[in-house]
């Protein structure tokens, strides 16, 4: 079983960050083996994105099966790696696009959310390293940092006047 923290900790929200939840469906379960190849490349690019430093690639927490959350550092940061095409996802997209598209075997979907340094917040109690946690310095949730409010502070302040 994975370690768990008894502690009650937050993450530090300063710095801004991408949020790019990215899954697969599986919708015709007899095309599964010409999708299979093509769905076992997400582990080669996870692969490939964890041993590039400057990729930009933050942390990954699994959703199970079909579903994943990326954190980015920025989106230039992604873009260039999905469009490089000497990087493993572009051939791939390029791949999905000509054998399974059309042929709906298997469908994939991505949201992707910009979200600027004070404007998000985690709560971590009896857990392993998880989500943001897992590259995000921890820090006990006291004081400030005991309510989601507190660790809210900066988005929920009124804004300056201009």
């Amino acid at each position: 079983m994975t370690q768990t923290d008894p502690q009650r900790v937050t993450t530090n929200n300063d710095d801004g960050l991408v949020v790019f939840l990215i899954g697969a469906r599986i919708n015709r379960f007899w095309l599964l083996p010409i999708a299979l190849p093509i769905l076992s490349r997400m582990q080669v690019m996870l692969k490939e994105l964890a041993n590039d430093s400057e990729s930009g690639l933050l942390g990954v927490q699994s959703l199970g099966f079909g579903g994943m959350v990326q954190y980015w550092k920025s989106v230039d940061h992604l873009i260039n790696y999905a469009d490089a095409r000497d990087r493993t996802h572009k051939p791939t997209a390029t791949r999905y696009y000509q054998r399974l598209f059309k042929n709906r075997a298997i469908g994939l979907w991505h949201e992707l959310f910009i979200v600027r340094g004070g404007h998000y917040e985690g709560l971590y109690a009896n857990m392993p390293k998880f989500g943001l946690g897992q590259f995000r310095a921890l820090v006990p949730a006291t004081g400030k940092y005991a309510t989601a409010r507190g660790r809210l502070e900066r988005a929920l302040a009124p804004a300056e006047a201009a």
